[in-house]
Order: C-alpha cells, then sequence, then structure tokens
C-alpha cells in the first residue's frame, strides 16, 4: 500500500494499540439525532403560526429557510448527504402535516405524519419525537404540565399522550425504537413561595402521560431538565434533581442538554454517574456560548471531552446522542452539516484515544506520562483520518463540502420567497 498519510498517520496510532480499522467500524454504528428544527427556525407547520415561547428564541433572517414539510426534507436529505455515517432525524410535534386542516396539539395524529415515515423509510433511518409545550396559547403564562388550572394540566397531558402514540407509530414502522423526549418550560420569574406543589403536580401529570405502556422496542421514554429560562430565572420546576429522580424511580431515560446547567457544569461529568445506575441515558448537545444560547456544535473541549466520556464507558449503545441548536444567522443547511460533522468527528477523535493504556496509567498513579500522552495526542494526525473516514463513507472530504451548499442555496434555497 502507497504511503498516504491516512497510512502515516494510523502507524502512529498503532503504536499504542489503537485499531483504526475497529474504530471506524464502531463509529459507523453510532447514530446522531439530527434536528429537525433547526432548518425552519423552530417555525412548525401548524395552521395558526405562534410566536416562539418558553425562554427559546432564534437570531439570524438569513434567506431560504425551509416552509413545509417537501423543503425540510429536501434540506435534511441536502445535509445528511454531507454527513458520514447513517443517522436519524428528530422531530417536534409541531411539524405535523395536516393538510391545511386546523388541528391542535391535543389531537395530533400518527397519520399527520405518515410522509415523515414513509421519507424515513426511503432513507432507511429511525425517527425520534418531542411534543411541543411551549409557543401555545395554553402556555402563555409559562405554566403547562404544572399549571394550577387542571383544564390546561388535561390538554397537555393529552398532547404528551398523543406524542407517545406518534413515536410508538414511528418504531413499529421503522423498526427501530423512537426516543420520545419531554422538556417543558414551566417556572417562576421570582421567588416561589411554594416550590413543592408545582412540582407535586408535575410529577402526577407525568405519571398521567406515563400511565400507558408501549414496549421499549417501539418507544423510549425520556424527560430533560433545565437550570432556568427567560421568564424563569428564580425557578424550574424541572430540574435536574427533579427528573433524574423522576427518570430513576420510573425508568425512564434522563435526557441531559448541554446548555441546560450552570455555565460552569459540564455533561460530560455527569455521563459516568448516570451511566453507573442507568441502562440508558440520552443526550442534546449544543453550545452555549451564553448559557443556554444554543449555538451550532463546534469541535471544541467539551463536545470532546462528552465523546470520550461515551468512548471511555464502552457506552456508545447506552447513550442516544442527539442535536439541539438553531441559528438562523447562517445557511441552516450547512449549520447541520458542521454541527453533526464535527460530532461525529469527536466520537473518532475518542475512538483514536490509547484508552485501555492511559486508564492502566491512573490507576499505576503514573499521572506524569497520563498527562504528558493526553497532550501530545492533541497534535498527532487525525485529520488525516477523518478524511479516509470521510471518503469511506462517501461523504466530501475537508471543507469541499461548501461548495455542494453553495450550489444547493443557488439553486434551490434562493427560489425561496
Amino acid at each position: 500500500m502507497a504511503n498516504t498519510p491516512f497510512v502515516e498517520a494510523k502507524t502512529h496510532y498503532e503504536r499504542f494499540g489503537v485499531n483504526v480499522e475497529e474504530a471506524f467500524q464502531k463509529l459507523s454504528t453510532i447514530p446522531i439525532s439530527v434536528h429537525c428544527w433547526q432548518g425552519d427556525d423552530i417555525t412548525g407547520f401548524e395552521v395558526t403560526k405562534r410566536e416562539l415561547s418558553g425562554g427559546i428564541d432564534v437570531t439570524g433572517n438569513y434567506p431560504g429557510k425551509a416552509r413545509n414539510g417537501e423543503e425540510l426534507r429536501a434540506d435534511l436529505d441536502k445535509a445528511l448527504s454531507l454527513i458520514p455515517g447513517t443517522h436519524r432525524v428528530n422531530l417536534h410535534a409541531i411539524y405535523a402535516e395536516t393538510d391545511g386542516e386546523e388541528v391542535d396539539r391535543d389531537a395530533i395524529e400518527p397519520k399527520h405524519f405518515k410522509r415523515w415515515v414513509d421519507w424515513a423509510k426511503e432513507k432507511g433511518i429511525g425517527l425520534d419525537f418531542n411534543p411541543t409545550v411551549f409557543a401555545h396559547p395554553k402556555a402563555e403564562d409559562g405554566l403547562t404540565l404544572s399549571h394550577p388550572d387542571p383544564e390546561i394540566r388535561t390538554f397537555w397531558i393529552n398532547h404528551c399522550k398523543a406524542s407517545r402514540k406518534i413515536a410508538a407509530y414511528f418504531g413499529e414502522e421503522l423498526g427501530t425504537p423512537s426516543l420520545v423526549n419531554i422538556w417543558v418550560p414551566d417556572g417562576y420569574k421570582d421567588t416561589p413561595s411554594d416550590r413543592l406543589t408545582p412540582r407535586k403536580r408535575l410529577k402526577e401529570s407525568l405519571d398521567e402521560i406515563f400511565s400507558e405502556e408501549y414496549d421499549e422496542s417501539l418507544v423510549l421514554d425520556a424527560v430533560e431538565s433545565k437550570l432556568f429560562g427567560i421568564g424563569s430565572e428564580a425557578y424550574v420546576v424541572g430540574s435536574h434533581e427533579f427528573y433524574l429522580s423522576y427518570a430513576q424511580q420510573n425508568n425512564k431515560l434522563c435526557l441531559l442538554d448541554s446548555g441546560h446547567f450552570h455555565p460552569t457544569e459540564t455533561i460530560s461529568n455527569k455521563l459516568s454517574s448516570l451511566l453507573l445506575f442507568n441502562e440508558k441515558v440520552a443526550l442534546h448537545v449544543s453550545r452555549p456560548v451564553r448559557w443556554d444560547s444554543d449555538h451550532v456544535v463546534t469541535f471544541d473541549d467539551e463536545l470532546k471531552e462528552i465523546a470520550h466520556e461515551i468512548i471511555r464507558a464502552d457506552a456508545h449503545e447506552r447513550v442516544n446522542i442527539g442535536l439541539d441548536f438553531f441559528d438562523a444567522s447562517i445557511n441552516r443547511v450547512a449549520a447541520w452539516t458542521i454541527g453533526t460533522r464535527n460530532t461525529v468527528k469527536a466520537l473518532l477523535y475518542a475512538l483514536l484515544e490509547p484508552t485501555n493504556h492511559l486508564k492502566e496509567l491512573q490507576e499505576q498513579g503514573n499521572f506524569t506520562e497520563r498527562l504528558a500522552l493526553l497532550e501530545e495526542f492533541k497534535t498527532y494526525p487525525f485529520g488525516a483520518i477523518w478524511d479516509e473516514y470521510c471518503q469511506r463513507q462517501q461523504v466530501p472530504v475537508k471543507e469541499s463540502w461548501l461548495n455542494d451548499i453553495k450550489e444547493y442555496e443557488e439553486n434551490i434555497q434562493s427560489k425561496r420567497v
């Protein structure tokens, strides 16, 4: 074999027992759940368009955003064609396609997502799902599943039940379980006089939502916490402690969003603890430049550390990795491509670490050599390995994918007016 940059790079890693071919094989089996809402700024397809709420905002007005399901799926097709590996797509309930009929969220049905399922079958990918518990008249005061009004609580309970039914439909039709994740914005702007009662109501609502059981071959239930939000700065009902406890007591997945914690907290540091006590864990990987600002994921230290923790724990089959960012200041298909390629890249970077050797050094107390190797590996010829993986996966190498984006923008997105 010719002495290509890949062959030469491979020899450096092999000196420490890293099998690059095995890393490629393992990486090809790890799906990333790509969030559909980056493609249209969380607008959705509801007949009545509503302003975002729940502490969520999308900034920027880059031209060419998707306006309907056909355009959004076309944009996802383009992004997925530029990303190595076979991945998943994560939907929100507001992406139901009702053909102009006004269907409120407590009445959505599997039939409203048939086009998504047909598309996913064509691509051979799985779909995940999220009830949309925000941006609605019944969420205007910032309370939903913990609302003191039982009629409002019942509306949102029924919406979440309908969402789980849709997820089961995905699981049945696509042959892979659909992760359905519940996040609600409930909280108070100022210090509450009673923290317990809203949490009691939230617990009771969740109990009712999960009263119907689905086989885990169809549905994986997850609950997602948040530290604070715009309009709920002082108190969020669904805190990390609340959902972590609820998930463990009720055999649900605890979903960690990298933007939903204190700025000095990292979800990478939480993974090993959760994996010790839970069979599965779910993630929403984002980049919180200023707390929960949901920037496009870059190849930064925390992304690499998240990947390292998953690989070091041999937990790539136990951690459901999803993305969650929305940037309307740049080409939206490029945002998907950058963020997802970086996540795959971080996993490969972690797979090329001599994990067992470094663990042995730590156990021996040889912290000098451990630190030295960790630092030296940062400048190992990783780029050549990544390029080879992209080439084998038949996606563009290096920045050449930008040409595809430019052409797509010129021929397709620029004509959306």
